[in-house]
């Protein structure tokens, strides 16, 4: 599973850690967020993100 840089603050969404105070478990690809899922460090949105390469 890839991980994906917020490009608004550099946050990086690990899916293998997930973002259990927000409610994604660990295991959880990127693709699969809840849609109202928002970057926990600056509440940038889903589509700010960038797919970075393995």
């Amino acid at each position: 599973m890839s991980k994906w840089e917020c490009r608004v603050c550099g946050y990086v969404y690990n899916p293998e850690k997930g973002d259990p105070d927000n409610g994604v478990k660990p295991g959880t690809p990127f693709e699969q967020l809840p849609d109202d899922w928002v970057c926990p460090a600056c509440g940038a949105s889903q589509d700010l993100f960038d797919k970075l390469d393995p």
